[in-house]
């Protein structure tokens, strides 16, 4: 099955139908010039040479050699086979808040963005572990379902964003019940529920779905992002969120929460600030976590198939070339098909 880097370049295929109609139009112009020079078969008599046909076949090519350069453009690419592999590692449910405090910039660009990079250096460390995206705010729900498909899920997480949505708090608790239904029914693997949160607007009943997933084998990790002493949060106009009363509204880590979370869960709470020490000490406490067998569905890599399109250009630009829009006088007078 042929797949295509971008589908901008099947757009570009519209050329070759606005290309014949600007050739007909041409053609028809052409021959209503023609026809006010004098007759038709007088004309067509004093002109022998001249081939009604080849300059179509010319223009055929170009447009077939113009239709598999953009095919080459485009990138071609072409993987039939898809294998099921046995790995040992770890699955992990990222529940990553997004509540408007998380635009915050205590942390370098964002709270946000500082979680979003952290999640995509996590999965470049994992090797044969599954993962998955759970976003929260005053709901929660499933942004990607469990995989081994690290791609995807940093495509995933590159599009989270606050507007998804639209009911505002920060409910660890439900976001944590959500992530206990995502993993997968194997047994005897480490599983491990990451919440990314500033934990502000706390809704209550974390502890509670903490200590349910401690029943079940689940670790629970709170990273908490932001200062302590609080910051604005920016509105993306240059102005801050403001209350009722006028005054700029400061969003406060609540690092007492994230700990009592975070120890109820039998995991482990980690300070996100602008140094790389959140990211190594999460590392190192998920690789403390049982390996187990895993299935995952691999798909073989693409292989880049624009080498042929491109032979195949070239071949069709050659006979563009060598064919002559004029009949050959030497082959005149030759008649395949003579009439009765």
């Amino acid at each position: 099955m042929l797949r295509f880097d971008d589908t901008i370049y099947l757009w570009l295929l519209l050329l070759i139908p606005l290309l014949m109609f600007l050739r007909w139009v041409m053609n028809h112009r052409q021959s209503k010039r023609l026809k006010k020079f004098g007759d038709p078969a007088l004309l067509k008599a004093l002109m022998p040479d001249v081939s009604r046909w080849r300059p179509l076949v010319k223009f055929c090519l170009l447009l077939t050699a113009l239709a598999v350069l953009i095919f080459m453009l485009a990138r071609p690419q072409m993987g039939t086979s898809v294998s099921h592999e046995k790995r040992n590692g770890i699955e992990a449910i990222i529940c990553m808040d997004i509540s408007n405090s998380m635009k915050a910039e205590d942390v370098a660009p964002s709270r946000l963005d500082k979680s979003k990079l952290l999640v995509e250096n996590l999965t470049d460390h994992f090797v044969n572990d599954k993962i998955g995206l759970v976003v929260f705010a005053g709901d929660a729900f499933v942004q990607l379902p469990i995989t081994s498909d690290y791609v995807s899920a940093k495509m995933f997480l590159r599009n989270i964003d606050p507007s998804l949505i639209a009911t505002q708090g920060t409910d660890i608790g439900r976001a944590i019940q959500v992530a206990m239904h995502s993993f997968t029914q194997q047994e005897k693997v480490g599983r491990a529920i990451i919440v990314i949160t500033d934990g502000e607007n706390h809704e209550g009943g974390a502890m509670e779905a903490a200590e349910a997933a401690k029943k079940k084998g689940i670790n629970v990790f709170i990273l908490g992002v932001g200062d302590p002493k609080g910051s604005p949060i920016p509105m993306g106009n240059g102005e801050y969120l403001k209350d009722a009363t006028g005054q700029t509204v400061m969003s406060v880590l609540n690092e007492d929460m994230c700990k009592q979370i975070a120890q109820a869960g039998s995991g482990t709470y980690i300070h996100v600030d602008n140094n790389s020490d959140a990211q190594e000490q999460l590392n190192d406490d998920l690789t403390k976590l049982q390996r187990g067998e895993t299935n995952s569905v691999i798909y073989s890599e693409y292989d880049e198939q624009f080498q042929a399109f491109g032979i195949l250009a070239i071949l069709l630009l050659i006979a563009e070339v060598c064919a002559l829009e004029a009949k050959n006088p030497k082959f005149r007078g030759i008649r395949l098909f003579k009439k009765k």
